[in-house]
């Protein structure tokens, strides 16, 4: 499949154009996560979870938003979202002084749904992932709202792809990416942009098991879709992989790995433990597989794990984190 890559000048004229509109989240090494590889392990994490509205989320709902005319603008955004990316589209739309009116998962957090609030947005709750594509199509067709996708095409790849800039902006002697895996746009955006900047470092995807449909792409040779979501991380719960996003990987992610939602929990403690954060699932997905199904390969590396997302009130985090001093395998 011929698609439209995103180019580095491109990511960069990009980065440029959100200035304070985004953060540029630190890079900071582990030292605890280090001790528990071992054998001369280098750690470094991306903590992108400090990203304004509290996710890489911003980066692509800007991108979007600020391409668009001013008679699109006029008639505002709508985007479909278990949570992050419907907080981040109301913030872009906040930004770009348009309206929002976006479709949300009726389980999503409501730490999430009020936050989107908390940006202007009017809400529209839907019980299932696959209605609220359906429904968000509907609105955009009645009130001419333009389709925020929440990781598809060549602008959302272009705003997650100032990540992997920064990342090796901020980083000279890495080998080794791990970025967790949803639909695919913030692996996809991040992969095209270090591997056109640093051909030589290896990039792997983190799924969960009960959401792996780049999995079931990568086996197919063409994208795919999943029945349901099974898994804690609602944030990597995407129903399908897009065409352009299933592309995008193929071209750049070097492979995939999966987790399980036991290694997400213990990872969620871990993180908590040693580096006295609270993030959500997804974010914990790149440690859970550096410390779990690929901790015996990559001791030694130097290794930058991309932490994506904090949007978790207290009472949920402590339902779901374990906190156990035991390896986290």
């Amino acid at each position: 499949m011929a698609i439209d890559v995103p180019s580095v000048t491109a990511i960069q004229t990009l980065q440029n154009l959100l200035g304070n509109d985004i953060y540029r989240t630190p890079v900071l090494r582990c030292a605890t996560i280090e001790d528990r590889m071992g054998g001369d392990t280098r750690v470094y994490a991306k903590m992108e979870f400090l990203q304004r509205t509290g996710t890489f989320k911003a980066r692509g709902a800007l991108a979007v938003i600020k391409s668009l005319t001013a008679a699109q603008l006029e008639a505002g955004v709508t985007a479909v979202s278990a949570g992050n990316h419907a907080i981040a589209t109301a913030y872009a739309a906040t930004v770009a002084q348009t309206s929002a009116k976006v479709v949300m998962i009726s389980s999503a957090n409501p730490m999430r749904i009020e936050a989107c609030r908390s940006y202007g947005a009017e809400i529209v709750m839907v019980n299932d992932v696959h209605d609220a594509f359906s429904v968000a199509e509907q609105i955009e067709k009645e009130e001419g709202r333009f389709f925020v996708h929440p990781f598809d095409g060549p602008v959302i790849a272009t705003g997650t792809g100032t990540i992997g800039l920064e990342i090796c902006e901020q980083c000279d002697d890495i080998d080794t990416v791990i970025i967790p895996v949803g639909g695919g746009g913030l692996i996809g955006g991040m992969a095209n942009a270090i591997r056109q900047l640093r051909s030589d470092i290896e990039i792997i995807g983190v799924e969960p098991v009960g959401a792996d449909s780049m999995h079931r792409s990568y086996a197919a040779g063409e994208a795919r879709s999943i029945d349901k979501v099974r898994t804690i991380a609602d944030s990597l719960g995407a129903p399908f992989a897009s065409p352009y996003s299933f592309a995008l990987c193929r071209q750049n992610v070097d492979r995939l790995v999966m987790v399980d939602d036991d290694q997400l929990r213990a990872s969620m403690g871990f993180l908590f433990q040693s580096l006295k954060i609270a993030v959500e699932p997804a974010c914990a997905a790149s440690t859970a597989a550096l410390l779990g199904p690929l901790r015996d390969e990559l001791t030694g590396r130097k290794i930058v794990l991309t932490l994506c997302g904090s949007n978790i009130d207290w009472e949920t985090f402590a339902g779901q984190a374990t906190f156990e001093t035991d390896d986290v395998s």
